[in-house]
């Protein structure tokens, strides 16, 4: 099961990211997050991971490239957030930087 939802706001658009992170989803959310990428019309962009129940090699190669492409991420488990550091690591970036920083709105 794979499923991408998308939430807006007035300040924040996020990519609800369901299920397990393997081919062929790869693709599918590096597809959903370029079109989601367009017109922000300056709200953030979030990718969020919570929902995440599986990420294999592949999977983590993908939120790589997301991340080296500037994505910025939320998550909840600590398996994920592992992940994320690790990637972070991988990518010469902080952990901090690669999750979504949101001041003052607390819609956005």
């Amino acid at each position: 099961m794979f499923k991408i939802s998308i939430t807006q706001t007035p300040g924040k658009r996020t990519l609800l990211v369901e299920g397990k992170l393997i081919p062929p989803w790869n693709a599918e959310l590096q597809r959903v997050w370029r079109e989601a990428n367009q017109d922000l019309n300056g709200r953030k962009l979030a990718i969020d991971l919570s929902d995440v129940t599986t990420i294999n090699p592949e999977g983590e190669d993908t939120l790589f490239d997301l991340m080296k492409d500037g994505a910025k991420f939320t998550c909840g488990g600590v398996l994920t957030k592992h992940v994320l550091k690790r990637l972070a690591r991988r990518s010469h970036s902080k952990f901090r930087d690669v999750l979504l920083k949101i001041s003052g709105n607390p819609e956005s």
